[in-house]
């Protein structure tokens, strides 16, 4: 039995918590909150700061993992890198996790490997950022290095829209970087997820490609197939080959890319399960989860069969949610027999928090199940 460090534990470390544990593995969910949805679900729970080095190293001693799995942004990626050396395993590696984690690591290596990227550059600073805009000359895309899930991406196209932009960075950034990511904004046709799974014989294995939709930098829904021309497909996975084998190690890698007329850009990768990737709960033969779970564990990654097409919406709180909360309106959506839901059990709500996940035959479908579904404020006693 395979004990398990996971750092991170909401929505996708709890389903890919249960799809360790069909595998007999013991599970120490770790967060920054109490009952965290991972923990729900897992043998053991640790509650500290994952970005304070010294937390993280008496977790590791106390519990003697045989695996670290990372499944959020905020951690001391540093003091991973060191634990690796002292013999411990990251997944997928505490290298791949380092610099997927720190969005300019990833681009600088992206360009490096003559990977096409937006034009982009850094600032750590509000006067460096706007001479930055004004180099691209452009409408762009700011965001922290180190963030998760959209917090605090926005776009400019002008100096004031850029103050704004920079303001917005900060206060959702996470981690000890005051450092941001300025790119050039393109105007793609569709955004395209490649889940990518690199196995322990370093074999590369493809699900289908999942298109999706943003809002604030967060997904709101996606969909398997995304329609793809062939050649498209092909150029998005020589990049994705590229990338993960450089990176090395075991495991998912959830790969983004805009795709504009005939071009192909690069532009963010996850070294683990991607939220968009839910939607293979409903679609594949074995959802992200399994695969990632399979690839961690040295098994043997199947045949990834798409058994249907499907939908994954995204349930969220509304822009002034807050606090305690129930979900209204589950048994009405779930008449439909297309339709499966997935509620994450966060214990408080925050202003467009995801709390669930609607998983369907076809976007219709998923939207009239959403209209019938309210988070709502509770009462308070």
């Amino acid at each position: 039995m395979k004990r398990i460090l996971l750092l991170g534990s909401g929505e996708l470390g709890k389903e890919l918590t249960i799809s360790l544990q069909r595998f007999g593995c013991y599970i120490i969910a770790c967060d920054k909150y109490k009952n965290a949805p991972a923990m729900q679900v897992s043998q053991e729970c640790e509650v500290f700061d994952m970005l304070n080095s010294n937390n993280l190293k008496q977790v590791i001693d106390k519990h003697k993992p045989d695996l670290i799995v990372p499944e959020i942004e905020a951690i001391d990626t540093e003091s991973l890198i060191q634990f690796e050396r002292n013999g411990l395993k990251v997944i997928p590696s505490s290298r791949a996790v380092s610099m997927t984690m720190n969005r300019d690591k990833i681009r600088n290596r992206a360009k490096e490997l003559g990977i096409k990227t937006a034009r982009f550059g850094y600032a750590e600073t509000l006067n460096g950022l706007i001479e930055m805009f004004h180099n691209i000359n452009d409408k762009v895309a700011i965001k922290p290095v180190m963030s998760s899930s959209g917090k605090g991406q926005s776009y400019a196209s002008t100096v004031s829209e850029v103050k704004k932009a920079w303001t917005v960075a900060l206060n959702g950034m996470r981690g000890k970087k005051k450092k941001v990511i300025i790119e050039e904004y393109i105007n793609f046709d569709y955004e395209i997820t490649l889940l990518t799974i690199l196995d322990s014989e370093g074999k590369i294995h493809f699900c289908p490609p999942i298109g999706h939709v943003q809002e604030r930098g967060d997904y709101q829904y996606s969909w398997q197939p995304a329609k793809c021309e062939q050649n498209i497909v092909n150029k998005m996975k020589i990049i994705a080959r590229k990338i993960v084998k450089d990176l090395s190690g075991k495991g998912l890698f959830g790969i983004e890319f805009f795709v504009k007329k005939n071009e192909v850009y690069f532009s963010e990768l996850s070294p683990r399960p991607h939220d968009t990737g839910m939607v293979t709960m409903f679609t594949q033969n074995f959802s992200e989860f399994d695969l990632h779970a399979r690839a961690i564990l040295d098994f043997t990654i199947p045949k990834i069969e798409l058994c249907k097409t499907g939908v994954s919406q995204v349930i969220l709180a509304n822009k002034n949610a807050q606090g305690k909360f129930f979900i209204k309106g589950i048994q009405s959506a779930l008449q439909d027999k297309n339709i499966d839901i997935r509620i994450f059990g966060k214990p408080e709500t925050k202003p467009y928090r995801r709390m669930g996940v609607i998983l369907a035959s076809n976007l219709k479908k998923a939207k009239e199940a959403l209209s019938k579904i309210k988070v709502v404020k509770a009462e308070m006693n």
